[in-house]
């Protein structure tokens, strides 16, 4: 079997990795920072993709981390419920889907990785290229070295080096005008403890799910939140990072918001780390695969987090990369993962740009006018399923196909 090389050991690049490992195939990872630590808020793993991580025998661990969602509230600003979009295996999943730590989870896959694979994890690898002939293929590193193998794959986020190699005339970032800011605060329980609340619009939209099992368990909630507000003017795109700390007001245009089982302006002002980052994505790309290297996860295709659906497409990534080169050991096995996974990855990055599943709460916001409307004198159920079934199909974890 050939040696695959991984650039990036974040949830694409160990999930890629564990399921290459599973399938018989040596690989290396390596990560940029000296030291991996479990960072981020929260993430969603859909039930395709928990599907997935299941099979590779997960599933306890993520029972004992992460809450499986009972299912997405939207509602408008008034607190209206206009869908409840169910998403536990009693509503006919394959599997959960799941709400947990960016950082827990990445934590879960890197244990996982070295208990089954060993030290092949290597930290402080930044990497600036890839190099390749006809009988293998090397990363390069920031220091000038040069690991070879056999195949490479490009898993290192938004900023992906082998990326911007493989495409040098890759456009910008694109950003939306929507500023996000997230933050997560342990309170009481909300509700049943195990549902995502989307309220709000496209301008001024607040998004909250609990994200530890573990506290739910001692009757708390880890919760997790975003409150998003758009802008005209682009804030901190070139040089945006998560870590970056919130530099305007985000609770004010909150403070009419009327919930009936949560206070949204004092859960932002209880919350004591609160972070920024613009709404980005960029344009979809014609091929990920040059030769012996290819891309998957974000470096392939980062998308607006709308649907709450990019560690997921990810982790498709990976299943979809492990299974073509089990058919195929080389650059062909990359070009059939390319054209399982591309047009799929493509799809769900234009369909985040118009809004995708929460296109509902902008028909609410354009018909709702004050707390005394109802909703079902505004909008159909029928109106409101399309959205939702639509977007199943798009990202690939609707009921039928999961």
């Amino acid at each position: 079997m050939p040696r695959i090389l991984i650039a990036g050991a974040g949830i694409g690049g160990l999930s890629a990795a564990l399921c290459l490992h599973e399938a018989g195939f040596a690989v290396t990872v390596f990560e940029s920072v000296a030291q991996i630590r479990p960072l981020g808020v929260g993430i969603n793993v859909m039930s395709s993709a928990a599907l997935i991580l299941r099979d590779l025998g997960l599933a306890d661990a993520l029972d004992q981390t992460a809450i499986r969602t009972r299912c997405i509230e939207y509602r408008t600003r008034f607190g209206h419920l206009i869908q409840s979009d169910p998403r536990s295996m009693e509503a006919g999943f394959p599997a959960p889907q799941y709400s947990v730590h960016r950082g827990e989870l990445q934590f879960l896959l890197l244990n996982a990785l070295r208990e089954r694979a060993g030290d092949v994890v290597e930290t402080g690898r930044p990497v600036s290229g890839y190099r390749q002939d006809a009988d293998g293929a090397g990363l390069v590193f920031a220091d000038g070295r040069v690991e070879r193998g056999d195949l490479v794959i490009g898993a290192e986020g938004l900023r992906s080096p082998l990326r911007a190699q493989m495409h040098p005339d890759d456009g910008p970032l694109n950003y939306e005008g929507t500023m996000m800011f997230r933050g997560a605060l342990d309170m009481p329980v909300i509700g049943d403890g195990r549902t995502m609340v989307i309220a709000g619009d496209h301008d001024c939209k607040f998004v909250t799910y609990p994200i530890s099992e573990q506290a739910r368990r001692k009757g708390r909630a880890l919760t997790n939140w975003v409150a998003e507000l758009r802008h005209s003017a682009p804030r901190h795109i070139d040089d945006a990072d998560w870590r970056r700390g919130a530099t305007i007001d985000y609770v004010t245009p909150f403070r009419d918001f009327r919930m009936p089982d949560m206070d949204i302006a004092a859960i932002l002002e209880a919350t004591d780390n609160v972070t920024e980052f613009p709404m980005i994505d960029r344009d979809p790309l014609p091929f990920w695969t040059d030769g012996r290297v290819t891309l998957l996860g974000d470096a392939a295709h980062p998308m607006y987090p709308i649907g709450a659906n990019g560690a997921s497409q990810a982790i498709l990534d990976a299943s979809a990369l492990a299974r073509a080169l089990t058919e195929d050991p080389g650059p062909g096995g990359l070009k059939a993962y390319e054209a399982t996974r591309l047009p799929v990855a493509t799809n769900v990055v234009r369909a985040n740009r118009l809004g995708g599943p929460e296109q509902v709460l902008d028909i609410a916001a354009a018909r709702v006018r004050g707390p005394d409307d109802r909703i079902e004198d505004l909008i159909t159920k029928e109106e409101l399923e399309e959205v939702a079934a639509n977007y199943r199909r798009i990202a690939g974890f609707d009921k039928a196909g999961a």
